[in-house]
């Protein structure tokens, strides 16, 4: 693209028309400059019309933006995964790469231009210019910190603070690299470039702004120190970034100077900038935050050079915090600064808090003080449930004021766990006094106290059970939580309802299970709260009390526990879903797919709730929003139908008749996101009819076989289900038109690929185990073909697992001979090819006690009926095959579950997209092909006894000649216990 007036014009009105309310001319402009990018010089185009001055300051904002995304596609595209996919979706992998030349000319202009720039377009230069050198610096681009730092001493000579923190905010960028990367050579080699260039430049424009803020701060104006204390702040961000991986030496010949400045904004009031309004303040605190940082990070990586700082650091740090407000704007500094004094109180300096009284103060002016509730909480437990329960019940508010001040309290108690447990404990009991004294005015001292013993509760070693030393849980929970729990009105104080639901489900296995059952119907009673964070703890704490597991890992609370207030629970937890907010509620579905696993589901129990979870089924459908919620309504309705139609298998067309309209909304709608969800259903309702399955079905059959469903990825498992189902339960509907034809191009396709190779082995193991002979043999050729194809062009570990359980279950089936023959007949000789380079490396390496069965079943009868190895030449091949039969069985067999395994959470961050999520409550049985072999090594035994007495003295040779001595033991041993000699 030539850089002249057209180009310029063109550019112009296209970044225009991108700023249009209207969507026609937006949409114009959008796909003219996406197919102006794949021209040679758009990104150098783009460039010089940001730094035309003649062009309106919002066109080139935009030009700024659209030239900052464009080099993060274009700069370093890409490279094509492994599989043929790219790495970042496919608009990435097909954009062109920008070529070196005008690389170079980018790189030439874009500092001087970022420097002339307004903050606005400044700021996206800046974005831009970080993206590059994530790329090319600092090999590729050795004279971007040479020109940075000029500049910087340029600006710095003229005072040009613009310049400067335009400059500084870049290198902080670059820098950032350090945060995040693992230690490497070359990573510190690069560490080693910056500092030996930037280094010495950050510690000059440090102490002269320092100097000038101390020359301003009593008799300037705001306006002067703010961009001050932004540079300040910057060079702060970059102390950090260049000190993390280790310490310096640069910066340790200087800490005397960094640490004198770093002490004096910790210390120094600043009433002209802080007074000029909100912000002001938070430009100050921002700076201090940032100090924080820096001196929590030397306290932790380099304690002993930091040590004789830390006095005057811990005073300091600690006087901060007793004058900062509870006010939002100041979080991050109060969280950084307790951070700090908490990383202190676990270390080897943790003396400084022994003190007289040093901790009772710090509970009562630091801790107590951070965690009562603010009104910000309120608000957040009113306007925003979801955040207030993720930050609360999930653990992730370990940025927020309540967390950070009892992790200082759980360091403290690291050393001094006596005192801190006293005093502790003593508060709790002032805070619960202060609440009975008047518990209308007082109730947010009773939620401190109960948040006090939470928060301060730590894990048992080797369990998933809670203690704590605090308080006596048992009598806590009696005279502190039951009253809550049982108070009539479940809309009264929802925060300490919320706390008292929350301490209920965080020591559920402390309390015995008869006062548990005893407050089931005030559980039950919340989930009619209006509040949401309390209906959602109520739905939460049933859910973990189901979970409860007593020694040997017997369920604590039955079917028949919970059965009296069943009816009025499912229905308390539907009428959940219909509070405002409350529509996809994640904790009160995953309450009713929990309650369903467990409860006695009775006709009067199944015909309601799959009336109501098809009514959401179809709500959701319109428009799928929260992926957790999602998984969790198809789980439900999967448990449902699984342990209902095991019960009563008559359910089954009621079910149908209730699930098939809802799924054929999906699958006629397109709602591709529920695909693999409503396949899975559909292989879960297949699999419970008995043969022959009803008409119905078939019209999904023939939908299942079309090849446009299976090129997407995430289908795939579930179809595989979906057609293993059909193909156990209607067989002969596969002989009739061509169906066969084209299921076995569907295996073909699967086997193709790395990534479901697996799902094709899948599909050929069911057609082998559920069809006549008769009817696969013409195919047989194509299936070897299609195999030897795929193992002759890429072998992987999982392949040749697949082939050798497929080779096994074929010669179980339908006897070694039409194995060996179906196989010579595509290539002659090429079974003995397999059994050399195949069978006989790889089967010790079968797991899974169904795999391990059928190969070693299947190897046993190749041993004693296949006339190719019974032939005298092929004697070596017998005896390794032996040999490798017997180190399969000598691994100790895979852990089976005696119980069947709770569904495990789905992950908050599932998504649509990314891959399959496979539904555990519609998952399908495996089946045992070989039912009526007990043990495998029995049969071995046996087989190969027999196979000797017909040829007295020939196989005790082999034996001693080709097995290893420790598996010749193991076969000896094995042959006394079942007493079947080889002779």
């Amino acid at each position: 693209m030539e850089w002249n007036q057209e180009t310029l014009q063109f550019l112009s009105q296209c970044f225009l028309h991108t700023l249009s309310p209207s969507p026609a001319p937006r949409r114009q402009a959008e796909s003219s400059l996406a197919d102006a990018a794949d021209r040679p010089s758009f990104a150098l185009a783009v460039l010089r019309l940001v730094a035309e001055p003649s062009v309106d300051e919002q066109i080139r904002q935009a030009a700024a933006v659209n030239f900052k995304n464009h080099l993060r596609t274009r700069w370093a595209p890409a490279s094509p995964a492994p599989d043929g996919s790219a790495a970042d979706g496919a608009a990435a992998a097909a954009a062109a790469p920008i070529p070196d030349p005008e690389k170079e000319q980018i790189k030439a202009l874009i500092v001087p231009l970022m420097l002339s720039s307004s903050a606005r377009i400044q700021s996206q230069l800046s974005e831009a210019l970080a993206v590059i050198s994530k790329h090319d610096f600092p090999k590729q681009w050795p004279a971007l910190l040479p020109d940075l730092v000029a500049n910087l001493q340029k600006a710095s000579q003229a005072s040009d603070y613009a310049s400067v923190n335009g400059i500084l905010g870049t290198a902080d960028s670059i820098f950032g690299k350090f945060l995040y990367q693992y230690k490497t050579n070359d990573l510190l080699l690069d560490l080693k470039y910056c500092l030996d260039n930037f280094a010495a430049p950050l510690l000059e424009i440090f102490l002269r702004t320092a100097k000038l803020i101390d020359e301003t701060a009593s008799s300037g104006q705001a306006v002067n120190l703010r961009p001050l204390f932004e540079s300040q702040r910057l060079c702060c961000r970059i102390f950090y970034s260049l000190n993390v991986q280790e310490l310096p030496e640069f910066f340790e010949d200087h800490m005397p100077e960094w640490m004198g400045e770093f002490q004096k904004y910790l210390t120094t009031r600043y009433p002209v900038l802080e007074s000029s309004g909100p912000d002001g303040l938070v430009l100050v605190d921002e700076l201090r935050a940032a100090v924080c940082e820096n001196i929590s990070l030397y306290m932790e990586k380099n304690e002993d050079e930091f040590k004789d700082y830390l006095d005057k650091f811990a005073s300091a740090v600690w006087s901060l915090l007793g004058d900062v407000t509870q006010s939002s704007s100041r979080d991050r500094l109060a969280i950084t600064a307790i951070k700090f004094l908490t990383t202190v109180s676990t270390s080897v300096h943790h003396k400084l808090f022994e003190g007289e009284g040093v901790i009772q103060q710090i509970c009562q002016s630091i801790v107590i003080p951070n965690v009562r509730l603010r009104e910000d909480d309120e608000e957040l437990f009113e306007m925003n449930y979801v955040e207030f329960i993720r930050r609360d019940m999930e653990g992730s508010d370990l940025d927020t004021r309540r967390r950070i001040a009892c992790e200082l309290l759980k360091g403290i108690a690291t050393y001094h766990k006596a005192e801190v447990t006293a005093i502790v404990s003593a508060q709790i009991q002032n805070l619960l006094s202060s609440y009975a004294a008047n518990p209308a005015a007082n109730w947010k001292d009773k939620d401190c106290a109960i948040y006090l013993v939470v928060s301060l509760a730590t894990k048992k070693a080797g369990s998933n059970a809670v203690t704590t030393d605090v308080v006596n849980v048992e009598s806590f929970f009696t005279s502190v939580i039951v009253p809550e729990l049982q108070s009539q009105n479940v809309n009264e104080f929802p925060m300490l309802k919320a706390g008292a639901l929350k301490f209920f489900t965080l020591f559920r296995t402390q309390i015995a299970k008869g006062i548990t059952l005893q407050l089931f119907p005030d559980l039950v009673r919340y989930l009619t709260s209006e509040c949401n964070v309390v209906h959602s703890y109520a739905a939460s704490c049933i859910e973990k009390l189901l979970l409860v597991r007593d020694e040997g890992g017997k369920a604590r609370y039955t079917s028949a526990d919970i059965s009296p207030f069943l009816m009025v629970m499912m229905n308390n937890l539907f009428t959940a879903l219909r509070f405002p907010e409350s529509e996809e509620n994640p904790y009160i579905m995953k309450c009713i797919m929990r309650v369903l696993g467990v409860a006695d589901i009775s006709q009067g129990i199944a015909a309601p709730c799959i009336a109501g979870l098809t009514s959401i089924l179809n709500e959701v459908c319109k428009n799928p929003k929260d992926p957790v919620f999602n998984h969790y309504l198809f789980e439900s309705v999967a448990v449902l139908v699984r342990r209902a139609c095991e019960k009563d298998a008559s359910l089954i067309s009621s079910f149908e008749g209730s699930l098939f309209p809802s799924l054929q909304t999906i699958l006629a709608n397109d709602v591709t996101e529920f695909f693999p969800y409503a396949f899975q259903l559909l292989a879960q309702l297949v699999e419970l009819n008995r043969p022959p399955i009803p008409a119905n079905y078939m019209p999904i059959f023939e939908i299942l076989l079309s090849p446009d469903l299976w090129n997407r990825g995430p289908n795939v498992p579930a179809l595989v289900r979906l057609l293993q189902a059909f193909l156990q339960k209607s067989p002969n509907e596969l002989s009739q038109g061509g169906r066969l034809s084209q299921v076995l191009g569907i295996f073909n396709k699967l086997v193709l690929s790395a990534s479901t190779e697996e799902q094709g082995f899948f599909v050929l193991n069911t057609v082998i185990e559920n069809l006549d002979y008769s009817l696969i043999v013409p195919y047989i050729p194509h299936i070897w073909h299609a195999l030897f194809t795929r193992l002759q062009n890429r072998r992987t570990m999982k392949f040749v697992k697949s082939l050798l359980i497929f080779m096994s279950l074929f010669l179980v089936k339908h006897g070694p001979s039409n194995l060996v023959d179906s196989m010579n007949a595509v290539q002659p000789n090429i079974f003995v090819m397999i059994l050399e380079q195949i069978w006989i490396p790889n089967l010790r390496l079968i797991a899974g006690n169904v795999e391990r069965k059928l190969t070693v079943v299947a190897s046993t009868r190749l041993l004693c009926e296949s006339p190719l190895l019974l032939d005298a030449a092929a004697s070596r091949h017998w005896g390794k095959m032996l040999d490798s039969i017997m180190t399969l069985l000598s691994r100790p067999e895979e852990d089976t579950l005696a119980e069947e395994a709770d569904a495990p959470d789905v992950a908050e961050n599932v998504g649509y997209t990314a891959t399959f999520v496979n539904l555990h409550h519609a998952g399908r049985k495996e089946e045992d092909p070989l039912k009526d072999i007990r043990e495998p090594r029995e049969f071995l035994v046996t087989s190969l006894a027999r196979l000797s007495a017909l040829s007295p003295g020939k196989y005790p040779q082999i034996i001693s000649e080709n097995l290893d001595p420790a598996n010749q033991n193991a076969l000896l041993q094995l042959c006394s216990t079942y007493n079947c000699p080889i002779v």
